[in-house]
């Protein structure tokens, strides 16, 4: 089903897709899942959870996100987004710049359509531009 692409990506798939199924969508039906793999090979998936108060819902990236950080990683290597359409499903401008908190000039985004192609590209290119601070240690 899924194009040849580096070993790491088909559990990230595999995590994604199971991630999406457990979306909750109510409203949009647009079913998300994602999964990230950190720098300790670490995966962690996340779906959308819509609100009937539309802005308190998240984004499927932004609950793997939260995942990883509360596994204690904060670089991501690989992410994977899969929508429910034929068109590929790129993060949106929020998830973006959550993304961009987390990712290095080597930070892989994988976006599959419903018919399983992929689309890769590197994260600087979704965000050539992000916004951010200096970070300092916690």
């Amino acid at each position: 089903m899924f194009q040849s692409l580096p070993e790491v990506t088909t559990p990230l798939i595999e995590q994604a897709l199971q991630a999406q199924k457990n979306a909750y969508a109510p409203y949009s039906k647009f079913h998300v899942g994602s999964a990230i793999i950190d720098e300790a090979g670490q995966i962690h998936s996340g779906c959308n959870v819509e609100n009937a108060a539309y802005p308190l819902g998240q984004c499927a990236e932004a609950g793997a996100i939260s995942a990883m950080v509360l596994s204690g990683n904060k670089l991501i290597k690989h992410i994977v987004i899969i929508g429910p359409t034929t068109d590929f499903c790129p993060p949106c401008g929020g998830c973006r710049q959550k993304i961009a908190e987390f990712a290095d000039g080597q930070t892989q985004i994988h976006m599959v359509k419903k018919s399983g192609e992929i689309k890769t590209v590197a994260f600087k290119e979704l965000l050539p531009f992000s916004f951010g601070f200096e970070k300092t240690d916690d």
